[in-house]
């Protein structure tokens, strides 16, 4: 795949629908930055874009993915599939979103829980029952826990783990 092909081809078809870089921006809504990175072939759109800019620009898929211009449409039954492959990784990174979200509010209530527990400041409820440093272990171990969630959480809302996770994955085809 040369990604500097179809980001020409990609140029060529939003100028003959005589749009701006802007433009189309707006109406896929994302700036015009990552339109100009399509273009130059630096980055390319998810699969689920690509969909919609191939019916946007009423081409084939194909058409784009191979960056040149074809005369045969594309029939019903290959649109639909790969539909169906974009909704399948669409869900995918909900799941993934959402089981790290579950997993920061998990770590969170279980530090709450030991904050009211095994505190050292004011006597949690264990505290004194429990060795102090067994408390301190707890504490510490559950912040770390905590903190990673956290962590995660923010690299998850910011886009940076559906990147790597991205990027593993074509590695790991590679390696195939």
């Amino acid at each position: 795949m040369n990604q500097q092909k179809i980001g020409k081809l990609l140029r060529e078809l939003r100028k003959e629908k005589g749009m701006t870089q802007e433009q189309l921006a707006e109406h896929f809504l994302v700036s015009s930055r990552t339109v100009s990175r399509w273009e130059t072939g630096s980055n390319m759109p998810d699969l689920a874009l690509l969909i919609e800019l191939a019916d946007f620009y009423d081409v084939d898929i194909r058409e784009i993915i191979d960056g040149e211009r074809r005369t045969v449409k594309m029939d019903n039954e290959t649109k639909e599939t790969l539909k169906k492959a974009a909704e399948y990784a669409e869900e995918e990174s909900k799941q993934r979103k959402e089981k790290i979200k579950h997993f920061f509010v998990l770590s969170t209530l279980v530090m709450g829980l030991c904050f009211l527990l095994f505190r050292e400041e004011s006597p949690g409820l264990l505290n004194g029952i429990v060795p102090p440093k067994i408390c301190e272990i707890i504490m510490v171990f559950f912040s770390g826990i905590n903190y990673a969630a956290f962590v995660l959480y923010v690299l998850q809302y910011l886009g940076v783990l559906e990147k790597i996770y991205k990027w593993k994955n074509s590695k790991m085809r590679k390696v195939k």
